[in-house]
Formats: structure tokens, sequence, C-alpha cells
């Protein structure tokens, strides 16, 4: 039975409740993080947590929490779900209160969750047995802040499961004839030997992995370079890659219909994949 944590307890996740008028459930007022753990240690956790402060900051959410407790509750629950590769799913909305008002309470007591789940091996771990995935672009209908990791992500799930309805994995994003993102990860695009990624805005989440990859890419002497995209850009592209905490890094090996490349994981992918992987293993060995 998976252990949960919820406002200061940790107990069985079937047992967790939140009452009805928790403005998470009224009005998706809240913001969200998933944080991988491989082995039972943390990947990335600063940069997560950072990110959930910007987030919380963002929705002018306080939250009497240190870095330290952030990062202290994540790694007890992950010890009370007895360790390995999982995620966690860390959850802040701003509580739950007397009556359905749009306006802010004036008491803020924040509701706190969070849960673990296994992560699946992710193609990225053996790049020589990676096959990809498919990928269509769709006009992006989201907010004007996707820079906020906010739980209200009914945008994202109809556009996944317009890719999902057209026989593809994920939804390349097209806002103002610029590509931006994926409906639940950032994309790369390689063309004659370099990266090139999105730069990042208000309509662009700021990706953990995104990070790791554009670090690693300088590391190893990979040409990249952040830049507006149009969607032309990805039309005649060698490689096309997406990238999230737990699916990590992978290729996309046909757009549209559209075969990519040769219609197998490119070369450049298969380095960076094998990179991130050398890159875990120096960290935990």
């Amino acid at each position: 039975m998976s252990v949960a944590f919820l406002n200061g307890e940790f107990l069985p996740l079937e047992e967790a409740r939140i009452s009805p008028l928790d403005r998470g459930f009224l009005f998706a007022d809240g913001v969200y993080e998933v944080i991988p753990f491989y082995s039972g240690r943390s990947f990335g956790l600063d940069g997560h947590l950072a990110r959930l402060q910007r987030s919380l900051d963002a929705i002018r959410l306080t939250v009497d929490m240190s870095l330290a407790a952030w990062q202290s509750l994540v790694t007890m629950l992950v010890e009370n779900n007895g360790g390995g590769d999982v995620s966690v799913y860390l959850q802040v909305t701003r509580g739950a209160y007397s009556k359905r008002d749009h306006g802010f309470p004036s008491e803020v007591k924040p509701t706190i969750f969070a849960m673990v789940s296994p992560i699946d091996s992710p193609l990225a771990a053996d790049a020589t047995k990676a096959k990809g995935i498919k990928a269509i672009t769709v006009l992006d209908t989201r907010w004007d802040r996707c820079d906020i990791k906010s739980i209200s992500l009914l945008p994202n799930i109809l556009l996944k499961q317009q890719a999902s309805d057209a026989g593809a994995q994920e939804a390349i994003l097209i806002r103002e004839n610029r590509v931006t993102e994926c409906a639940a990860a950032n994309v790369f695009v390689v063309k004659n030997g370099t990266i090139y990624t999105p730069e990042k805005d208000q309509h662009i989440l700021g990706g953990i992995t995104r990070d790791i990859i554009i670090r690693l890419a300088l590391e190893h002497g990979m040409p990249l370079k952040e830049m507006v995209m149009e969607p032309a850009f990805l039309e005649d592209a060698d490689e096309i890659w997406i990238s999230s905490s737990t699916r990590e890094v992978v290729p996309v090996i046909e757009l549209n219909g559209k075969v990519i490349g040769n219609g197998s994981p490119g070369k450049l992918w298969q380095q960076m994949a094998e990179c991130y992987q050398d890159n875990k293993k120096r960290i935990f060995g």
C-alpha cells in the first residue's frame, strides 16, 4: 500500500482526504512538481524546488516551508515507500475555506499533498534499443502563463488526447507561428549537427530536464542554440527530441505522418541519451 503525505501527516494513499471546498478542487488554484528519484536518491531536486517556489510566488501563495523542510518531506516520503526508482508528485493548493469565492481568502492555509509513482525505464536507458515516438503539431490553446507549473491542466489534457486520437504519443504546440513546447514536455530540434530549442518565455515551462540537456550539450561539445522557432523549422529537421523529468530525453521519429530523418533515433540523440545516463551514473554510482 502506497504511503502519501497530506498536511503534515504520512498516511496510506487510500486514506488521504481533502474537503470538497478545497480551492484546488474548485478552481485548480494550485501548483505542482514531479521529482524523480533513482535508487531512493533525488535527481534535480534543488531545481524542482526552486521552480516550485517560483510558481508559488507567481500565484501569490505563501507557504511556511523552508528549502530544507521541502527536501526532508519528499525524501522521507520516498523512504516511507521503500525507495527505488519513483517520481514524487508534490501539489500545493490555496486550501479549503467556508465558501466558494473567486477572491483570495483573508487567511491562507495551504493544502500540501504528495505521493509517489514507479518510474518506467526510459527510452534513453538503452539507446541501442530505442524506437522513438510519433508526434503531431497542434495549436497551443493554453493560457498565457505557461511558465507557472499550474495544476490547471485541462488544455494540456485535451491537446495530449488530440495527439492520441491521431495515433501519436505527443503534441508539439504552435502559438502565433512559434513552436513553444509539448503538451507534457519540452522540445529540441537537430539540424546539421546543431541542437536547437525554443527560447524560454511565459509560454514555456522551464524544464529541469531541459536544463540538464543544455548543460550536458555544452559539457560534451555539442553545439546548442536557444532561438525563436517557427513551425517550418520542424519540417526538415534531422532529429526531433522531447524531454521531461520521468521520460528523460525521447526521440520523435515521425511528425504529422512524415518520417523524421531515416525513421530511427538519430546519432546525436543516441549520444545525448548516453551522456544523460552517464551523468546519472556519476551521481548515483
